[in-house]
């Protein structure tokens, strides 16, 4: 892609996500988003493939839908009763509505459905993208409309979302499937405690980011995209093998790994809310995520790859990658655990 589109691109989801999150307004926090979604799409499709364009395609039509409806559903707000303002977002219908549209919008279940297959389709630079950056404008939305939401809806939406996102990756080869569900469930924590501790599902949101950017960016090292090519990882390079099954088994949330601050800091409110049964339920369902992770880690730390390899090796005549980004989202992945009382202290300040 030319270099000036591409800035010109980039620099257009900078500026939806910027005006997401400046909108008092709901008609500007719906031209946010929507810049968001048009600047992306040529993003997406920019490898000329059948795969490619299909995954634009799905998106395309599934964010149209999100933000129709979350149009629909603010004049809906504003004929009832006479207010634009995000905050004022008052009629049970309504808020009802928006947060159904902003929940298709972000890929929580049970709208989860365009996730994995639209992310099947993408290159892992693009999906990045589309994992992180485009989480940033609807979970603001959503951190905003949340208290007027009914709570049944939102521990429903999470509970559900927590159970998909573990069970849908058990079965899974493709590394942005197990990726796309993995963000399900990340997503489903964060909503359940939403209600109840806004920072703290702030909190989850950022160390997503963090471990979900380095994920990806080990993935894109090793040019892996399923399990077999990244069986072959140790082969290639044994360091970026390890810190990778590391990162894994953060997201996974296992101490002393970053990933176990925002499970244990959520499992921890549910419980002084009164909410035990719903906290051990999600203990539960964080078992079918470590378990797909723990299968990555085994195919890449545990395997021997085979003398006469069967698939091509890119490896050999790789182009140098900067290693920057992946050096210091790793690092925050894996040592942020300690910093878990000032980070929490500052969110709450």
């Amino acid at each position: 892609m030319n270099p000036f589109v591409l800035v010109f691109l980039l620099s257009s989801l900078g500026l939806g996500t910027t005006l997401t999150f400046m909108s008092s307004h709901w008609l500007l926090a719906w031209m946010g988003l929507e810049i968001n979604t048009i600047a992306i799409i040529p993003l997406m499709a920019q490898h000329h493939h059948p795969r490619a364009v299909e995954a634009t395609t799905k998106y395309f039509l599934t964010q149209a839908t999100a933000a129709a409806t979350i149009l629909f559903a603010t004049t809906t707000n504003a004929w009832l009763m006479g207010e634009w303002d995000i905050l004022q977002l008052s009629h049970p219908l309504t808020a009802t509505t928006t947060m159904l549209a902003l929940a298709l919008k972000i890929g929580l279940a049970p709208l989860h459905f365009w996730l994995p297959e639209v992310l099947q389709g993408l290159d892992l630079t693009t999906g990045l993208i589309l994992s992180t950056w485009q989480k940033l404008g609807p979970f603001t939305l959503i951190l905003q409309v949340a208290p007027a939401v009914d709570p049944t809806l939102l521990i429903l939406i999470g509970l559900l979302s927590t159970l998909i996102g573990g069970w849908g990756g058990l079965n899974q080869i493709q590394l942005r499937k197990i990726l796309a569900y993995s963000s399900i469930a990340h997503l489903g924590w964060m909503i359940l405690i939403i209600q109840f501790a806004p920072h703290l599902a702030l909190l989850s949101l950022m160390l997503y980011l963090v471990m979900t950017s380095a994920t990806f960016l080990s993935f894109k090292m090793n040019t892996a995209t399923n399990i077999n090519s990244l069986a072959l990882s140790w082969t290639k390079t044994p360091t970026l093998a390890i810190l990778t099954a590391l990162v894994l088994l953060s997201l996974g949330g296992l101490p002393p790994l970053t990933g176990f601050l925002p499970k244990w800091l959520i499992l921890q409110e549910l419980t002084k809310q009164g909410l035990p049964l719903i906290a051990t339920f999600c203990r539960l369902t964080a078992l079918f995520c470590l378990y797909f992770y723990l299968r990555l880690c085994y195919a890449m730390a545990l395997t021997m790859a085979p003398t006469t390899l069967t698939t091509i090796s890119p490896w050999r005549l790789s182009l140098p990658q900067t290693t920057f980004p992946l050096s210091m989202t790793t690092l925050g992945t894996l040592a942020l655990l300690p910093l878990t009382p000032a980070m929490v202290a500052l969110l709450i300040h």
